[in-house]
């Protein structure tokens, strides 16, 4: 889907301490991150979405950023096809609209 963005990897390291900073990277990001995207792959994403290994995680960053939990993974990988791998890390998943329609345009509810 063209229109969904993953954000595979986010880390600031243990000994940065400074309030606030991943909610304002991820908002700053946010911001940003559809300009770039139409530049570069020429057209504008409508949602971003990350998961979070949640035994390891609690998300609080992608929550004061203004994200979405939706729920979680059932635990087999993104690469399970068939449905028969399990054991894999449960994962949160957080979405993060980019246009106030997204849900609509990613059902094809709206013409675009």
């Amino acid at each position: 889907m063209q229109g969904i963005v993953n954000n595979g990897r986010f880390l600031i390291l243990p000994w940065v301490r400074v309030q606030g900073l991943a909610s304002k990277i991820l908002a700053l990001s946010a911001r940003r991150m559809p300009r770039d995207w139409q530049t570069r792959y020429g057209h504008r994403p409508l949602l971003l979405e990350t998961l979070v290994h949640a035994q390891r995680f609690r998300g609080i960053c992608y929550r004061a950023a203004n994200w979405i939990y939706l729920g979680q993974t059932a635990g087999r990988g993104r690469m399970d096809r068939e449905h028969k791998a399990h054991g894999q890390a449960i994962k949160d998943i957080y979405v993060y609209p980019l246009v106030r329609d997204a849900r609509q345009r990613l059902c094809g509810e709206l013409e675009r």
